[in-house]
């Protein structure tokens, strides 16, 4: 009998995460966040390595390669450092990859495509000197030279090509960092990326980096004239952030308050970013093609989480087959990592991924029970035996006008919650916008939710009707349903979609259908079990607790009901 083969990924950046693959595919994966309860938790990686090597009963002894990704260190940053949990197994080979190529293999690891183009856009790779793969064109060619750590100079996007067996680089694109020095609008990560330009609008509208997606979901309040300069420049298929708008943002919001009161102020810029980076991504996807067109393009990077932009590229026509990897940002980066080591230094075989993002551990009704009997034990509880019960009784409440979190299988791997970590709700009732909103997320009211439908509905309630299985593309909400989709629809018209099918997270599926059986329509509002400034729930404990904290009406955790 042959032995199984375990390689362990695992990268070093914020969002940081760990993949085991068992002879080429995914057998656990986990970002650190969901253990560590820090949101976009990275650097130290023992957390996320321990959870998936438990999770399949193997210690490092049985892993035959890890490969990571480790960004450049930064001192004052402690909980980017630390003793790994592999230090002691020097049987263990350990292979160092750099950032885009990490990216680039994580959808070689998961596309649905034999032969693909692939385009990394984020906000800061490897610096040149760590990059592993062949590099087109070189810094010379590009105008540029390294010079310590003032003059770093580091990834912003890249382009290549798989035919099935081999990864070509067939453009990459450096900049300067650019080392912010107390100065309110100097770019906080590569001087002239795309994902740099938006994690400063980011950070000036709601004084975090990472807030990428709320600054999406604010643009559409935006006016359309009040901005009207020029973010960044093109020459040559290089994209470069100008100067001149930054003399314009002179109040950043310190505090949520600015921010509340100066709502529109915020909203008119954000409006004009994402204006800004669409034609930036728009001139990269044509540049970029015409070097090597009518390909799939694979697409990853943090950049490609902006769904409308994402949208954009598809109605323009720039793409004819596109796949997004669902976790584009660096919790995708151990994904890419493992798939390397078993595609390029194991040499094993390219084994056809089915779509699925779910990677984390499986809880037992068994499990929930424990919890409950050891923390919870007042709580309205229902067993069921059945499971059509189980999800009729759950889509009843849904139709009902009840709240529900819930909680089915394994974790999703990524941002979204996909149908295994979810709040939902019936996306008929206009109040659960506000309501979720306040009493359950405990966040921003102008916060858009979307839309899970059915993927053979689709076309009968969105106007382009995009296959979007991830949540990472934006649709129309067709005419005749505008005011009757006010949960899921946002101010402009537009709806962040999911579709689901029936290949993986059948729960969720079997779900909706219940829903059109009852409903008639098979679509749920669908929004990610957590609450602000938290990560998405991991396990019972957490999931309870939460209902408990909240006004969710209804806990649908494996097959138990539990109501207030």
């Amino acid at each position: 009998m042959l032995k199984d083969i375990y390689v362990l990924g695992t990268g070093l950046s914020h969002d940081g995460s760990a993949v085991i693959l068992k002879n080429g595919e995914v057998a656990i994966a986990i970002e650190k966040e969901r253990l560590s309860r820090i949101k976009h938790d990275g650097g130290n990686d023992n957390l996320a390595i321990q959870y998936c090597l438990d999770a399949l009963r193997i210690t490092m002894d049985d892993i035959a390669l890890t490969v990571q990704c480790e960004n450049f260190v930064v001192p004052e940053r402690n909980r980017f450092q630390g003793e790994r949990i592999f230090k002691g197994y020097p049987k263990t080979p350990l292979h160092s990859i750099s950032h885009h190529l990490a990216h680039a293999y994580s959808t070689i690891g998961t596309s649905p495509f034999s032969a693909f183009n692939i385009l990394v856009i984020d906000g800061c790779g490897s610096p040149y000197q760590q990059c592993t793969e062949d590099l087109h064109p070189s810094l010379e060619e590009l105008g540029l030279s390294e010079n310590g750590l003032s003059g770093l100079i580091c990834e912003k996007d890249s382009f290549y090509h798989y035919d099935g067996k081999k990864l070509q680089v067939l453009f990459k694109d450096f900049s300067k960092m650019d080392i912010p020095k107390g100065n309110t609008v100097q770019m906080p990560t590569t001087k002239h990326s795309i994902g740099g330009f938006y994690a400063y609008i980011s950070q000036y509208c709601f004084g975090n980096m990472s807030d990428a997606g709320k600054l999406m979901g604010l643009a559409p309040f935006g006016n359309k004239n009040v901005y009207t300069q020029e973010a960044f420049s093109f020459e040559n298929g290089r994209v470069f952030v100008r100067e001149e708008w930054k003399t314009s943002l002179k109040t950043p919001a310190l505090d949520y308050s600015t921010f509340q009161k100066n709502f529109q102020y915020y909203a008119d810029i954000a409006f004009w970013a994402q204006k800004e980076v669409e034609k930036a991504i728009i001139y990269i996807v044509e540049s970029r093609t015409s070097l090597n067109g009518n390909q799939p393009l694979c697409y990853s990077g943090g950049v490609a989480l902006n769904a409308v932009a994402n949208a954009k590229m598809i109605q323009k026509g720039l793409v004819n087959q596109l796949y997004i990897e669902p976790a584009a940002a660096d919790n995708g980066l151990a994904l890419g990592c493992a798939y390397y080591g078993w595609l390029e230094l194991l040499k094993g075989k390219r084994k056809q991924h089915n779509g699925n993002t779910c990677f984390g551990i499986s809880y037992s009704d068994e499990d929930v029970a424990e919890t409950l009997k050891d923390s919870f034990p007042n709580l309205n509880v229902t067993h069921y035996q059945n499971r059509s019960e189980f999800l009729s009784s759950t889509a009843k409440l849904i139709s009902e006008g009840k709240t529900i979190g819930w909680f089915q299988g394994r974790c999703e791997f990524g941002p979204r919650a996909l149908g295994s970590r979810s709040i939902l709700a019936c996306p008929f009732n206009e109040r659960m916008q506000l309501h979720i909103n306040q009493n359950i997320k405990f966040r921003e009211d102008f916060r858009p939710f979307a839309p899970a439908v059915l993927a053979k509905d689709v076309h009968l309630y969105f106007k382009h009707g995009f296959e979007s299985p991830y949540m990472i593309l934006v649709d129309e909400v067709k005419e005749e349903w505008i005011n009757k989709l006010k949960a899921v629809s946002h101010v402009n018209g537009s709806a962040r979609v999911q579709t689901v099918g029936g290949i993986w997270n059948k729960p969720f599926y079997e779900l909706l259908l219940e829903l059109k059986n009852i409903s008639g329509h098979g679509m749920v509002l669908n929004t990610s079990f957590n609450k602000k400034g938290q990560p998405i729930v991991e396990t019972p404990q957490q999931a309870i607790e939460l209902f408990n904290e909240s006004e969710l009406d209804v806990l649908a955790i494996e097959n138990y009901i539990i109501q207030k």
